[in-house]
């Protein structure tokens, strides 16, 4: 229990540099946007914010788990650091400078034709954010976790400054200038100042993490790197096709429903994924935390049981936060503006999948400690198969309804295909069995809550409050959930 405790208080401190800033971005920027920006706007984000994750994964190319796995021997740890980080270099520079020399062709293929000035930040933000991404890894892996989430929420607190400043300030400052500042500032640039705050963000970011970027003795230990590679280029393909479960429905349902009205569908489905969203931010801060972890303790003889256990933790506070998102909806749902919350409907939907999500993540360790990652390309694309054939086969009947749908059953499929790949190669005992009346008290709160004629707002508070309490009673009585924050040894 000691160890699943150390593992939640590691948890507990990278999510001061995941939930706190994404919450802050949320409960700012989002409320923001979706009321000074028409949903066509907003689709422009959405949109290009989903090519984001897919080209991050390509350009990391799955060296920051390879970083984990080779580090483990520490007389190696600097090399291999060095390694990865002048490869990272060389490829997001490559990205950059072939996007800016191609950009009329690369403008045309994502529907931009007339915004390469977009394009180019977008560009620029993707590169640095790749960059990046293993001096973040390295401060993951010295259990560096406040600086990490201080960094964290210096970026996004730059660009909500940014934000304001441009979206907000600027306008008044652009009416009554007559000189410099008409000259530096387009109000019709729009939703082109999103993307300049987030490059500005990512520069601020890059700037704060050089003291660990500026290496005494740079080493490109090529053998290593092949070795780093073979290990890592599996995990790539299986980025890609897991891209595709999260991306795959924000850029074809703009084209899917025509042109016209694509982007705006496309912004009021946004909208309400941005509710749904924040389960997977507790998701990502348990896996900051759970991946150099489970790699520590890969060596110790009950590394099974505490990998049972942490899932055991794992899946009950979840949904915990499951219910959370869910039965206060009505209090999300000011995050964003009213035009976009038709698409509040999904966010029950949503969030179960990147629940299922979460428990899929923390059983894919298993081809990940035993080098068997190419596993891991059978499943993520199973999973893709999946999301590719609901989305293109259902979403002409239910609009973007589909695409949440697709998220439950691809990553259903991929926790499926993940036991079975398991069984004769890395088989822990966790006894999913003993989950089925947590999700089923869970769900069965969930339609209470959005089917019962609530009298008032305040009775709705009391009555989902309650609704919580007693499944973290629950909880409590079955797992004794809060060992979780005791101090008890």
């Amino acid at each position: 229990m000691n160890e699943v405790r150390t593992l939640a208080k590691q948890t507990m401190v990278y999510g001061l540099g995941t939930i706190v800033p994404r919450f802050l971005n949320y409960g700012v920027v989002t409320l923001f946007y979706t009321r000074i920006f028409s949903k066509a706007e907003y689709g422009i984000i959405t949109e290009l914010y989903a090519w984001m994750v897919f080209l991050l994964i390509i350009l990391t190319y799955g060296m920051e788990t390879g970083f984990f796995r080779f580090s483990q021997n520490s007389k190696d740890y600097d090399k291999v650091y060095s390694t990865t980080l002048i490869s990272l270099l060389a490829t997001s520079t490559a990205f950059l400078l072939l996007v800016n020399i191609f950009i009329r062709p690369v403008s045309a293929f994502l529907n931009y034709s007339n915004y390469p000035g977009y394009v180019r930040m977008f560009a620029a933000i993707v590169a640095i954010d790749a960059f990046t991404a293993i001096p973040f890894a390295r401060l993951r892996r010295e259990n560096r976790a406040l600086l990490f989430s201080a960094i964290k929420i210096a970026n996004v607190v730059i660009i909500i400054v940014s934000v304001i400043f441009f979206l907000l300030i600027a306008p008044g400052i652009y009416e009554k200038s007559n000189g410099w500042f008409r000259e530096i500032y387009d109000p019709d640039f729009g939703v082109g100042y999103v993307f300049l705050a987030n490059l500005i963000g990512s520069a601020a970011t890059l700037i704060l993490l050089i003291p660990f970027i500026i290496l005494k003795k740079p080493v490109f230990d090529c053998k290593l790197w092949k070795r780093m590679m073979a290990y890592s280029l599996p995990l790539l393909i299986t980025g890609l096709s897991g891209s595709v479960n999260d991306t795959l429905d924000k850029v074809i349902l703009r084209r899917m429903m025509g042109e016209e009205d694509g982007l705006a569908i496309l912004g009021e489905y946004g909208a309400g994924y941005k509710v749904a969203v924040l389960m997977a931010l507790f998701i990502q801060m348990f896996r900051f935390a759970a991946e150099p972890f489970f790699f520590e303790r890969a060596k110790q003889s009950d590394a099974k049981k505490t990998y049972a256990e942490v899932m055991k933790y794992f899946i009950i506070v979840m949904l915990i936060v499951y219910l959370a998102i869910n039965l206060y909806l009505s209090g999300f749902q000011y995050i964003i503006g009213k035009d976009f919350r038709g698409a509040l409907g999904i966010v029950p939907i949503v969030a179960m999948g990147y629940l299922l999500y979460g428990i899929y993540i923390n059983h894919s360790i298993w081809y990940k400690l035993t080098d068997l990652t190419i596993f891991g390309i059978y499943i993520t694309m199973i999973g893709a198969i999946v999301t590719v054939l609901i989305n293109v086969s259902l979403i002409p009947v239910f609009g973007y309804l589909a695409s949440a749908w697709a998220h439950v059953a691809s990553y259903g499929s991929m926790i499926i295909m993940s036991f079975i790949f398991a069984e004769k190669r890395f088989k822990v005992d966790y006894g999913m069995t003993q989950f089925i009346p947590y999700f089923a008290l869970a769900i069965a709160m969930v339609l209470f809550a959005r089917y019962f004629n609530y009298p008032g707002i305040i009775a709705e508070l009391a009555v989902n409050t309650a609704l919580i309490l007693i499944f973290i009673a629950f909880a409590q009585y079955r797992d004794n959930i809060l060992t979780l924050v005791s101090r008890k040894k």
